[in-house]
């Protein structure tokens, strides 16, 4: 794949990086920094979590710097790495925490036009689901990612991606059953 496709300020960006100037990591992160919290948050349950997770993946992907292909996107490249960290601080929490993950965790921000029953539902089903499945429902139904894009975020085929969203929404349906009432 060639660069092309990709924004010239990223690519600019990508080149100072790669010749060692600490402005063009830094013009990176600020590039994809949004992207890469939203990617963190899909996978773990809380902010600071997420948080966590978009910093060891930039921290991790300038210390691969030299591992990346420039003509590749680098939002997708650095959109795995955090990706894979947010998988890695869920497990490493899942073992450290395993009866508390069953809690809803209370939002200090509430959408007052939401119904609050009905959010706390969807939170407490969705924090029940494996790791995996919640990433891959939330960055397809609220992201609005493809089935080949989740994929290549979380390190499995395209194909791999539909079926689990097919069975964590299977699974959400059950844990919802009795909101239609």
């Amino acid at each position: 794949m060639t660069d092309a496709g990709r924004n010239p300020e990223e690519r600019e960006l990508v080149g100072l990086a790669l010749e060692g100037d600490p402005r063009g990591f830094a013009g990176l992160v600020r590039l994809h920094q949004r992207r890469a919290y939203t990617v963190a948050r899909s996978i773990v349950l809380s902010h600071e979590d997420a948080e966590d997770a978009v910093q060891e993946g930039f921290l991790r992907a300038y210390q691969a710097l030299d591992r990346f292909d420039p003509g590749q996107p680098f939002g997708a490249w650095v959109n795995r790495i955090v990706a894979n960290a947010a998988l890695d601080l869920a497990r490493r929490k899942k073992v450290r925490n395993a009866e508390e993950l069953s809690d809803a965790m209370p939002s200090p921000f509430q959408d007052p036009a939401e119904d609050a029953e009905l959010k706390a539902r969807l939170k407490s089903a969705l924090a029940k689901l494996p790791e995996r499945s919640r990433a891959v429902v939330v960055l397809h139904d609220v992201e609005g990612f493809t089935h080949a894009e989740i994929g290549k975020l979380l390190g499995i085929p395209g194909g791999t991606a539909r079926s689990d969203l097919h069975h964590a929404r299977q699974r959400l349906r059950g844990l919802l059953e009795n909101m239609r009432d």
